[in-house]
């Protein structure tokens, strides 16, 4: 009964990554520590390699299609793999003066994301409108470095981002196409949540496998699913009743 219910929360999430694409998957995580009751911290950690898995495919697939710019990737990694050495450090430290005060920590942190990342979908469209298209130079690779930090470090504490923040800030710097953006985010996700999924294997031992493993059995099916509807289902309207609902939830955590 255990593991049919967390390979249908993995079932659920999978469906919306399917069919809404960024911010999908930032619902698992307050599923995991207010659904399942799954402790905050190790929640973080077995979000971070359920997220890495998930994308392995579809990097793969634009790395195939020539829909990733490699470049972006490296500038933002340059950033995002010492800050997600950062984030997880500062909560190995957090639990080593609070013990286990380190999760309501964690789920304020989660909250305030929460609260975030929906505000930038719905700001997505003027942001991808407004956006230059030129092409990078030194100093946008600079600042690209600057955001993977500041991403890597949130991914590291919270998880809840690799994709979705990524997004929202490359768009005040210059637009691609948009399979282009997706690609490129997609890859250099697989690569953050890669390093932090092992940054909180190795430093923390937080990463609870038969949970992962449950989740995958649902959502590979489920992201199956999601992308069959996608074209069935007035994805727009989808898209805002998540983030409704992601602001709802991040508002609950906040007030745990």
């Amino acid at each position: 009964m255990d593991l049919l219910i967390k390979s249908l929360v993995g079932f659920f999430v999978g469906s919306l990554i399917g069919m809404t694409g960024v911010g999908g998957g930032v619902l698992l995580l307050p599923i995991l520590i207010f659904g399942l009751h799954v402790p905050a911290m190790r929640a973080v950690g077995s979000d971070a390699l359920f997220n890495f898995v998930t994308k392995i495919g579809a990097s793969a697939v634009h790395l195939r299609r020539g829909t990733v710019r490699r470049k972006v990737v490296l500038a933002l990694a340059v950033g995002s793999a010492p800050g997600s050495f950062l984030g997880v450090s500062y909560l190995h430290h957090l639990r080593t003066l609070y013990g286990n005060g380190v999760n309501h920590f964690i789920t304020v942190a989660v909250g305030v994301l929460l609260v975030c990342i929906p505000t930038f979908l719905f700001f997505q469209k003027k942001l991808e409108d407004r956006a230059a298209v030129k092409p990078p130079t030194m100093k946008s690779f600079a600042w690209m470095a600057v955001i993977g930090l500041v991403a890597g470090f949130l991914v590291g504490i919270t998880s809840v981002g690799s994709g979705s923040i990524v997004m929202m800030m490359l768009l005040l710097f210059y637009n691609f196409q948009p399979k282009v953006m997706v690609g490129t985010d997609i890859v250099h996700a697989l690569l953050l949540t890669g390093v932090t999924s092992f940054l909180h294997f190795r430093i923390n031992n937080n990463i609870d496998f038969h949970l992962v493993g449950a989740l995958l059995i649902g959502s590979i099916p489920g992201g199956l699913f999601g992308s069959y509807l996608s074209t069935r289902v007035p994805v727009p309207w989808l898209r805002r009743i998540l983030c409704a609902v992601l602001l709802a939830t991040g508002a609950r955590m906040l007030m745990a």
